[in-house]
């Protein structure tokens, strides 16, 4: 039984970030449970009424639109866009809202709790790791990190800190009941032993390389801030063409600004295996596609990573394919084509074939037998998240655990970063995961980080 939290009147001392961050998660556990005892004028208890979440919205146009609702329910206290008519849209939602055009000077806005990151690519691993150096819950858009490096810096700060923050990376389409049925077939042996795993993206959106320069940027956008990290490319207005939360297909194909479908809908559909597999990082990777171009990320690619035995399953091979590549169809009476975005997982008994909210088990043998395997009873099914946004927010204030955190969605692109760095190599690379390196390439083992612009760290 949680005991009662009495605050009172005196205002703390000067502690760290982290301490005040500490206190302030205390009062928000208490409140959601109904035993807080506050007096008048106390610390919180009139900017937090019913223990609400302070929240920076940090890139406030596109996909942040999906998250307007359910923020609502919680106090935005910060807007952030580097687009000035973006934060007009957003302050309609939260007038209230103070607004920001950098985000470094919004994780600093007084008495925040959390953050939701809806940023460029390029700079979702920034803003999340310099929000959980400051105590802050995040909630990061997909995907986590734009490298290899990235994705192991982000992933060590949230270990660091996971007995005190909630994070959750926005692979959203996880609520969907499918994902828990998946696992529970590839874990209770409805294929058999597993021996191969494999996801796919039907989208080609091909580039020819960074826009040229075309006109001035308006007076609106901050465009030194959209640059961010990432070396200088000249303004173009094509970056920013497309429809709200479909802008990112303007420019994630671009190296410097993001890692094509292998993070866009790779990040998604190859949650559909991860959940399944209780995976580690791999130790080795490869990879074939388009020839390799300096701006532009591949159309058409195939890489497989090696994924480490664990105590239920052998090692086995995760191939990520995209853009007309595919595997090869399980049968002859299966055209995988047609499952558009979606994964499979072939064993010694059968083979499952899957979408977000699909799936099909076809057994190896001839006559269909399935006697081998024993569905679930109802009373032992995982359960369903529901709400991907509440997840989080209940985590903030109390529990701390949700589906996607930064170690599970961490480890994931950190094995995707890794085929594009194979990839960009042109050879297989065998990865040292524990030092994080690759151990027979040292042009592989460049290609584990990003460059940045003078003036901005990832560790801030």
């Amino acid at each position: 039984m949680m005991t009662p939290v009495f605050l009172t009147s005196k205002q703390p001392g000067k502690g760290t970030v982290m301490d005040k961050a500490i206190e302030r998660r205390t009062f928000l556990q208490a409140a959601a449970a109904g035993l807080l005892v506050l007096p008048s004028g106390s610390l919180f208890g009139a900017a937090t009424p019913n223990g609400k979440l302070n929240i920076a919205l940090i890139g406030a146009y596109g996909r942040a639109i999906a998250h307007y609702d359910g923020l609502a329910r919680e106090n935005v206290v910060a807007i952030c866009d580097v687009d000035e008519t973006h934060l007009d849209f957003a302050n309609e939602k939260f007038p209230k809202a103070k607004r920001y055009v950098d985000w470094r000077k919004c994780l600093d806005h007084k008495n925040l709790d959390a953050v939701v990151i809806c940023t460029l690519d390029h700079t979702h691993a920034f803003v999340a790791n310099w929000a959980m150096n400051r105590g802050l819950h995040v909630y990061c858009e997909k995907p986590l990190a734009n490298s290899v490096e990235e994705a192991r810096v982000v992933r060590a700060t949230y270990l660091k800190h996971k007995d005190k923050l909630a994070t959750q990376v926005g692979t959203q389409r996880h609520v969907h009941e499918n994902f828990n049925r998946i696992q529970e077939l590839i874990r209770d042996g409805a294929v058999g032993e597993l021996k191969s795993v494999c996801a796919w993206g039907n989208r080609q959106i091909p580039k020819p390389g960074y826009l040229p320069a075309a006109g001035t940027p308006p007076k609106n956008l901050h465009y030194d801030l959209w640059i961010g990290p990432s070396p200088m490319h000249p303004y173009n207005p094509e970056y920013f063409s497309g429809q709200p939360g479909a802008n990112c297909l303007q420019w994630n194909m671009y190296w410097d600004f993001g890692s094509g479908q292998v993070g866009d809908m790779g990040s998604h559909t190859m949650d559909i295996a991860w959940n399944a597999l209780d995976a580690g990082l791999p130790t080795s990777a490869e990879a074939t596609g388009d020839p390799v171009h300096p701006e532009v990320t591949p159309v058409k690619l195939a890489m497989t990573c090696e994924i480490p035995a664990n105590d239920w399953r052998p090692a086995v091979p995760v191939t990520w394919y995209q853009g007309g590549a595919m595997p090869d169809n399980p049968n002859d009476y299966v055209d995988l084509n047609k499952v558009g975005h979606g994964a499979m997982f072939k064993g010694t008994k059968g083979t499952l074939v899957a979408g977000f909210e699909t799936r099909a088990l076809l057994p190896n043998s001839e006559n269909g037998d399935l006697t081998y395997y024993t569905p679930r009873t109802e009373d032992k099914l995982l359960r369903p998240v529901r709400n991907f946004q509440r997840e989080w927010i209940d985590a903030c204030k109390g529990g701390l655990v949700t589906s996607c955190d930064f170690d599970y969605g961490g480890k994931m692109i950190e094995m995707m970063m890794l085929g594009l760095v194979a990839y960009r190599a042109g050879k297989k690379v065998d990865y040292d995961s524990e030092n994080g390196r690759v151990t027979n390439s040292p042009e592989a083992d460049a290609l584990l980080r990003r460059e940045y612009r003078k003036g901005w760290t990832l560790n801030g």
